[in-house]
């Protein structure tokens, strides 16, 4: 396509294309300053080859191919504003918030989301979704499998899950629906326990479900044909208190349990394996990536010189590589599968966020921002977000060690998730039956205090639908540079 044949490189004339596999060693600046050498150099460091290899290399727009885009130096330029933009917008609070609802009037038991879309369980035994990609709130529901005892009121929804494929739930009676996100709202599996089922978990890029009921953990999975079996079912000696599946394992699903001061992992092909045990030093949190888990122990007075700790367990050799964190408080949640590479994020009993690296062994940030203890925690590469069980939302600057901004909720935040443009969060109350909420017991309403409500926050500004800003909060007032600190709401008086 170019009629360059021959390029001057100082004293000698070199062809196009090794000239150009010479400047692929080159980076942005390097390829700029070239640009300004000669006409003959600016058209070889404006060559698309080059764009398309720096795009891909810095992360943007991995999906396309190099025929997609005219310029990719005016793509990966747009991809660089958008994200230094959302950067921006998450520091300075800037976007638009709205809340999940759900009007009848019963409590919300569980929350999970997967790539923005949210799945809520209440003590109606009903089941939501929202699609907050689209920004229409209108939450479908659900349909569930009747209970033994018939038609009638479904028990309270104990957990709920959700990947990109598949939404699971499990009721307080022991039953557990599996719905196809593809097909439909009726489920497409459904199993009953005999007794109240304290764990639940779903592969985040499989079709494995795994449940824990009283002293057994079973494996559910569909086969080539579609057809769900049980691969595997395991008799724990202790009750079950986290449960986590391994994500992309080829084959049969592998799930690691911890029940009490042991820590299992089981496979389908395999007797229960125990990864870790310790009398007397209970598990208080788990998490699991792709060839690690993380768990956090619990030590009593006889033990005081080894504080609490996190285990970081290699799940291919069954042995621990690094042990961190040396705290007083119990540590409460954990997050290993969305951190970055060699980085691990944990929350304490003793009101403190720590992120620690693995490679060194030590923490690398500590924050204390929660008057009560952290319940759920998400990091990336340079922020971190963290709830607590006094209900506040909190965002850290991570190489700061600083407090971006705080949103506060009557209930603990019990899930956070977010990705580069948007925030979901959860605040579920721990009492699902208040006293004195109603004035009969059969009043299906209940106050909006003791519901629990769950947040969404968007922060691409320029993607953002009128409609999603209440009427009552927008404004016709121009300058908003006086008052900008509350999400989309900038002087809200001017139009009421």
């Amino acid at each position: 396509q170019n009629e360059i044949n021959e390029v001057p490189f100082f004293d000698v004339q070199l062809p196009y294309e090794l000239a150009l596999k010479i400047f692929q060693y080159l980076g942005k600046a390097e390829l700029g300053r070239c640009a300004q050498v000669s006409r003959t150099w600016k058209i070889l460091a404006e060559d698309e080859v080059l764009w398309y290899r720096l795009c891909q290399e810095e992360g943007y727009l991995l999906d396309m191919s190099i025929s997609d885009h005219s310029c990719w130096k005016l793509a990966l330029k747009n991809c660089r504003a958008r994200e230094h933009m959302l950067k921006t917008n998450w520091k300075n609070r800037v976007g638009a918030v709205s809340q999940l609802h759900y009007e009848p009037g019963r409590v919300l038991c569980d929350v999970h989301c997967c790539d923005g879309v949210v799945m809520a369980g209440y003590s109606s035994g009903e089941v939501r979704l929202w699609d907050t990609r689209t920004w229409d709130y209108t939450a479908p529901v659900l349909a569930a499998v009747p209970g033994p005892g018939g038609a009638g009121a479904l028990p309270h929804v104990s957990f709920v899950r959700i990947n990109s494929s598949l939404a699971v739930a499990a009721h307080e009676d022991g039953t557990v629906s599996v719905w196809s996100l593809q097909l439909g709202q009726e489920p497409i599996h459904h199993f009953q326990h005999n007794q109240h089922i304290q764990a639940l978990a779903l592969a985040p890029g499989g079709t494995a479900v795994a449940t824990a009921s009283g002293f057994q953990v079973r494996l559910e999975s569909p086969d080539d044909r579609g057809f769900w079996q049980t691969p595997g079912t395991f008799e724990i000696q202790k009750l079950v208190n986290f449960l986590n599946l391994v994500p992309d394992v080829t084959g049969s699903p592998v799930a690691v349990a911890a029940a009490e001061d042991i820590v299992y992992l089981l496979k389908a092909e395999d007797p229960g394996r125990i990864l870790h045990s310790v009398y007397g030093q209970p598990v208080t949190c788990l998490d699991v990536a792709a060839h690690q888990a993380a768990f956090g122990i619990k030590t009593f007075g006889w033990l005081l010189n080894e504080p609490n700790q996190i285990l970081l367990y290699n799940l291919e050799t069954n042995q621990c590589v690094t042990k961190v964190g040396n705290s007083i408080g119990d540590f409460s949640c954990v997050n290993l599968h969305s951190s970055p590479p060699n980085m691990l994020v944990a929350g304490n009993k003793d009101r403190r966020v720590r992120v620690f690296d693995l490679r060194r062994g030590e923490a690398v940030c500590s924050v204390h921002g929660h008057q009560l203890g952290v319940c759920a925690v998400q990091m990336d590469e340079w922020k971190v977000v963290s709830g607590g069980e006094e209900g506040l939302v909190c965002v850290w600057d991570q190489r700061m060690a600083t407090k971006l901004w705080e949103m506060h909720a009557r209930h603990p935040v019990r899930h956070v998730w977010f990705n580069s443009h948007s925030l979901i969060t959860a605040n579920i109350p721990e009492e699902k039956n208040p006293r004195g909420s109603s004035i009969t017991e059969d009043d299906p309403s209940l106050h909006r205090k003791y519901r629990g409500v769950i947040y969404s926050y968007e922060f691409s500004v320029d993607q953002l639908a009128v409609d999603s800003v209440l009427p009552i909060c927008r404004s016709s007032y121009d300058e908003v540079s006086g008052y900008n600190y509350n999400i989309g709401l900038a002087v809200p008086y001017d139009s009421i």
